[in-house]
Protein backbone atom coordinates (compact mmCIF):
# COMPACT_ATOMS: atom_id res chain seq x y z
CA UNK A 1 0.00 0.00 0.00
CA UNK A 2 2.98 2.47 1.06
CA UNK A 3 4.16 2.00 -2.62
CA UNK A 4 0.78 2.85 -4.20
CA UNK A 5 0.03 6.08 -2.12
CA UNK A 6 3.59 7.23 -3.05
CA UNK A 7 3.37 6.46 -7.14
CA UNK A 8 -0.37 7.40 -6.89
CA UNK A 9 -0.38 11.40 -7.55
CA UNK A 10 2.15 10.29 -10.55
CA UNK A 11 0.23 7.76 -12.35
CA UNK A 12 -3.05 9.66 -12.44
CA UNK A 13 -1.83 13.48 -11.66
CA UNK A 14 -1.94 15.86 -9.58
CA UNK A 15 -5.92 17.10 -10.58
CA UNK A 16 -7.20 13.51 -9.56
CA UNK A 17 -4.48 12.71 -6.75
CA UNK A 18 -6.26 15.97 -5.05
CA UNK A 19 -9.78 14.67 -5.26
CA UNK A 20 -9.11 10.75 -4.97
CA UNK A 21 -6.96 9.16 -3.06
CA UNK A 22 -6.14 5.08 -1.96
CA UNK A 23 -7.50 4.12 1.01
CA UNK A 24 -7.32 -0.18 0.79
CA UNK A 25 -6.48 -3.10 -1.14
CA UNK A 26 -8.84 -6.37 -1.12
CA UNK A 27 -7.60 -9.63 -0.84
CA UNK A 28 -8.19 -9.80 -4.74
CA UNK A 29 -5.92 -7.24 -5.00
CA UNK A 30 -8.68 -4.92 -5.93
CA UNK A 31 -7.58 -0.88 -4.90
CA UNK A 32 -10.32 0.46 -3.59
CA UNK A 33 -10.52 4.38 -3.53
CA UNK A 34 -12.05 7.06 -2.05
CA UNK A 35 -13.11 10.13 -3.88
CA UNK A 36 -14.67 13.88 -3.06
CA UNK A 37 -18.05 12.54 -4.36
CA UNK A 38 -20.07 10.80 -6.65
CA UNK A 39 -19.52 12.79 -9.34
CA UNK A 40 -15.72 12.02 -8.88
CA UNK A 41 -16.54 8.38 -8.40
CA UNK A 42 -18.87 8.18 -11.78
CA UNK A 43 -15.70 10.09 -13.53
CA UNK A 44 -13.18 7.81 -12.75
CA UNK A 45 -15.36 4.60 -12.94
CA UNK A 46 -15.00 5.02 -16.44
CA UNK A 47 -11.05 5.26 -16.15
CA UNK A 48 -11.05 2.28 -13.83
CA UNK A 49 -9.72 -0.06 -16.35
CA UNK A 50 -7.06 2.62 -17.55
CA UNK A 51 -6.14 3.10 -14.03
CA UNK A 52 -5.37 -0.32 -13.24
CA UNK A 53 -3.31 -1.30 -15.56
CA UNK A 54 -1.13 2.26 -15.41
CA UNK A 55 -1.10 0.80 -11.50
CA UNK A 56 -0.30 -2.74 -12.23
CA UNK A 57 -3.55 -4.10 -10.26
CA UNK A 58 -6.36 -6.05 -11.17
CA UNK A 59 -9.27 -3.78 -10.42
CA UNK A 60 -9.89 -0.31 -9.14
CA UNK A 61 -13.19 0.50 -7.64
CA UNK A 62 -13.99 4.19 -6.75
CA UNK A 63 -16.23 5.44 -4.07
CA UNK A 64 -17.27 8.72 -2.09
CA UNK A 65 -14.79 8.25 1.41
CA UNK A 66 -12.50 10.58 3.04
CA UNK A 67 -9.34 12.00 1.94
CA UNK A 68 -6.49 12.93 3.46
CA UNK A 69 -5.60 16.46 4.94
CA UNK A 70 -3.57 18.42 1.89
CA UNK A 71 -0.32 19.82 2.82
CA UNK A 72 -0.09 23.01 3.54
CA UNK A 73 1.36 25.01 1.25
CA UNK A 74 4.38 27.28 2.79
CA UNK A 75 4.31 30.91 2.39
CA UNK A 76 7.06 31.83 0.08
CA UNK A 77 7.65 35.69 0.46
CA UNK A 78 5.99 36.68 3.91
CA UNK A 79 5.08 40.30 3.97
CA UNK A 80 6.77 42.71 6.45
CA UNK A 81 4.56 45.51 7.96
CA UNK A 82 6.37 48.52 9.19
CA UNK A 83 5.63 50.85 11.66
CA UNK A 84 4.74 53.64 8.80
CA UNK A 85 2.24 50.95 7.09
CA UNK A 86 0.68 50.40 10.51
CA UNK A 87 0.11 54.06 11.15
CA UNK A 88 -1.31 54.54 7.91
CA UNK A 89 -4.01 51.60 8.28
CA UNK A 90 -4.46 53.25 12.02
CA UNK A 91 -4.97 56.18 9.99
CA UNK A 92 -7.36 54.95 7.19
CA UNK A 93 -9.66 52.42 10.21
CA UNK A 94 -9.67 55.17 13.02
CA UNK A 95 -13.47 56.28 11.68
CA UNK A 96 -15.14 52.91 12.54
CA UNK A 97 -17.01 52.81 15.66
CA UNK A 98 -16.68 48.65 16.09
CA UNK A 99 -13.80 48.25 17.64
CA UNK A 100 -13.23 44.35 16.32
CA UNK A 101 -14.25 45.87 12.48
CA UNK A 102 -11.84 49.01 13.31
CA UNK A 103 -8.98 45.88 14.22
CA UNK A 104 -9.86 43.79 11.52
CA UNK A 105 -9.53 46.79 8.80
CA UNK A 106 -6.59 48.28 9.88
CA UNK A 107 -4.65 45.04 9.87
CA UNK A 108 -5.95 44.18 6.44
CA UNK A 109 -5.04 47.66 5.23
CA UNK A 110 -1.20 47.08 6.98
CA UNK A 111 -1.10 44.04 5.01
CA UNK A 112 -2.24 45.23 1.35
CA UNK A 113 0.16 48.68 2.20
CA UNK A 114 3.01 46.15 2.78
CA UNK A 115 1.93 43.97 -0.01
CA UNK A 116 2.03 46.78 -2.52
CA UNK A 117 5.14 48.02 -1.88
CA UNK A 118 6.46 44.78 -3.17
CA UNK A 119 4.68 44.82 -6.23
CA UNK A 120 5.42 48.09 -8.35
CA UNK A 121 2.90 49.12 -11.00
CA UNK A 122 3.25 48.00 -14.24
Amino acid sequence: MAELVERWPQIVGDGIARNAWPARIARDGTVHVNTADSVWSFELGHRAAEIAEKLGVPKVRFAPGPLPEPDAEPVENPVEVTPEDDERARAIASTIDDEKLRESVQKAVSLSLARGRGNPPI
